[in-house]
């Protein structure tokens, strides 16, 4: 435990933010806005298909919930994708779409082996379907710039583990759009002036978790100095905006 908080503190210090939320934690928070993200289109945009699992949730319950679309955008290609299989028969291998920022649309669940689910073992199997895209993005795919700024405009609601180190950026970005949103921030955000006026104010407020309750991320390998991946219990909160 002494090892994974050092390797948090030096995170910390190189604004390293790839902490990724485990799916159960998702799912406890998400299942209870049902009502909110039917019919809408939910854009998780600091998430790369490959890793994370905001994108595997809604994918996962997009009949479920009835959604209208499912938008993720990740910044600079995942380093899972590049070992899995080319998204485009066409695709050199030093030429993959995942290799750089990339975005996916999903507005169709294919049911491929009309067992009556969904099985997202492969990305893939998402992209079988005409009505699904995944596309490079012109930039880096940081949710500061204007190409993603363009694709937020569009979507109903943002749900996401935003980056943490840029908490205070990210929320303005959202509120200066009028974008409503489920998102992950530290239990000490809640002090910073910005996120304190809107809780104050009641346009902000906590999601359902406990607040006393820790929640796990996996944290990738090279974040410290032997092979074995660890899971850092951090105290976050939910926060749900909404005009």
């Amino acid at each position: 435990m002494i090892m994974a908080k050092e390797s948090l503190i030096k995170a910390k210090k190189e604004k390293n933010d790839e902490f990724y939320t485990q799916l159960s934690d998702i799912e406890k928070e998400c299942s209870n806005y049902k009502e909110h993200f039917r019919g809408k289109t939910i854009f998780c945009n600091c998430d790369d298909p490959y890793e994370s699992n905001f994108f595997k949730h809604f994918a996962m319950s997009f009949r479920h919930l009835e959604l209208k679309k499912l938008i993720a955008t990740c910044y600079d290609g995942s380093p899972i994708a590049n070992k899995e299989l080319s998204l485009f028969d066409d695709e050199t291998e030093e030429n993959k779409t995942t290799k750089t920022p990339h975005k996916i649309e999903i507005t169709e669940i294919p049911d491929m082996n009309q067992d009556g689910a969904v099985d997202l073992t492969d990305v893939k199997l998402l992209l079988g379907s005409d009505r699904n895209y995944l596309t490079r993005l012109k930039g880096n795919g940081d949710f500061r710039s204007q190409e993603c700024i363009e694709i937020l405009k569009k979507a109903d609601i943002v749900v996401t583990n935003p980056p943490f180190s840029l908490f205070r950026e990210y929320v303005e970005q959202l509120i200066e759009y009028n974008k409503k949103f489920v998102i992950i921030g530290n239990k000490n955000a809640i002090t910073y002036k910005e996120v304190f006026k809107l809780i104050k104010e009641n346009k902000m407020w906590v999601g359902y978790m406990p607040m006393g309750i820790d929640m796990l991320f996996d944290v990738p390998e090279y974040l410290f100095d032997h092979t074995v991946s660890f899971s850092l219990s951090l105290h976050c909160l939910i926060f749900l905006y909404s005009t």
